[in-house]
């Protein structure tokens, strides 16, 4: 069992609330109380944590990341745990490793491994389940997606692609002939689905969210674009305030402008952001892998060798800094994105930073709104910042 963490006089940040100068205590994996600096009773035994520059928020949760730290969940499953005992110096408490266009074989291995659980002693970010994106998309918007590899929708496919089975999202063009019934047995099976790379018009958008699509993936990317007699996929997705949806806000997938229009008409609990991240998140600029396909890492992106972006190396951080300094977020709002709306999509309780809650928190330095730890389960990770 880890130690009582006693963090004295910081600021908690708790949508839809922020509380100055509160002391909380963190034991048994859960948050015990929090109280006005000073006016409670400490443990002996406690590790004390000063808060003077210090903001602690509810645990992150990412909901769609290919890989990172060298590692693509595609191309070895068996990377999954590996990968989510690091992403704790991210921010990220849990999150949903995500499997692109691949053979099915691919697939049945990252349910295994899911499954199969942690090796003895582990720790670290929590997957909650597989994000599976692919194969049932459209091939004119395929984006960093092996061509050879789509296929049409197949309900052979999803027969085991149940929440009991490691799946917890599946993304799909809804437009693909026999789509829609995918969607529902999906639903069925406990599977959130999400319409993404598609090509879809507005009617067959709204068909999808009426057979029970309820996420739109990375907002605007690989998607029919908007035009005001076609509305399309984008304009179904932001005219609709009960469907969130993922954006990556790196300053290069979407433009701030573009981020701006997602964030009014989306808002705090029903946009969620994503970094898409692949392999060469926290790694130097090289060659790396996404799937079946070879992605070359620069400085800020990550595209194939023919330019087409694949994924993205922007850390959670950073994406918190851009929406609120592209949309004019709040912090407490912008906070929401990363914890109240991807708990939504996943029919996860409201996130709190209350007592009795989970010790899962997300700690901020409050001078620059960096990451500089976790606490997962009442278990403590600090990040080395030199």
């Amino acid at each position: 069992m880890a130690a009582a963490l006693y963090f004295r006089g910081v600021t908690v940040v708790s949508p839809p609330y922020q509380w100055d100068k509160m002391d909380v205590l963190v034991a048994d994996g859960r948050i015990q109380w929090r109280a006005p600096a000073g006016h409670r009773a400490v443990p002996r035994d406690a590790r004390e944590i000063p808060g003077d520059d210090l903001i602690l928020t509810p645990g992150w949760v990412e909901l769609q990341i290919n890989g990172a730290f060298g590692h693509d969940f595609t191309l070895t499953p068996e990377a999954i745990w590996d990968v989510a005992a690091q992403l704790p110096q991210l921010g990220l408490t849990a999150f949903l490793p995500t499997i692109i266009t691949a053979p099915r074989e691919t697939i049945a291995r990252a349910q295994q491994v899911l499954l199969a659980g942690p090796p003895s002693g582990w720790h670290g970010a929590r997957p909650l389940g597989l994000h599976i994106e692919g194969p049932f998309l459209n091939p004119e918007r395929k984006g960093a997606h092996p061509p050879t590899l789509l296929r049409a929708p197949d309900p052979a496919w999803i027969r085991d692609w149940t929440r009991a089975r490691g799946v917890r999202l599946v993304t799909l063009a809804p437009e693909l002939p026999h789509a829609l019934d995918l969607v529902r047995a999906l639903r069925n099976q406990g599977v959130v689905v999400s319409m993404g790379h598609t090509m879809a018009p507005w009617e067959q958008a709204i068909a999808g969210f009426e057979a029970g699509i309820t996420y739109g993936t990375h907002l605007f990317n690989a998607m029919r674009g908007f035009h005001h007699r076609e509305p399309g996929a984008v304009g179904a997705l932001l005219a609709r305030p009960d469907i969130p949806v993922g954006l990556i806000v790196d300053g290069i997938h979407v433009h701030p402008g573009a981020v701006r229009l997602a964030w009014q008409a989306k808002g705090p609990g029903a946009l969620t952001l994503v970094t898409d991240a692949c392999a060469g998140l926290g790694m130097p600029p090289g060659t790396y892998r996404l799937g079946e396909m070879t992605i070359v890492v620069r400085e800020h992106d990550a595209r194939l060798p023919d330019g087409t972006l694949a994924g993205s190396i922007v850390r959670p951080d950073a994406a918190l800094r851009n929406l609120m300094h592209f949309a004019g977020a709040s912090l407490v709002d912008a906070v929401s994105a990363w914890t109240v709306a991807p708990a939504r999509v996943l029919g996860l309780p409201h996130p709190h930073v209350a007592p009795g809650a989970p010790a899962d928190l997300t700690l901020l330095r409050a001078s620059d709104l960096s990451v500089i730890g976790t606490v997962i389960a009442g278990h403590l990770y600090l990040v080395d910042k030199g």
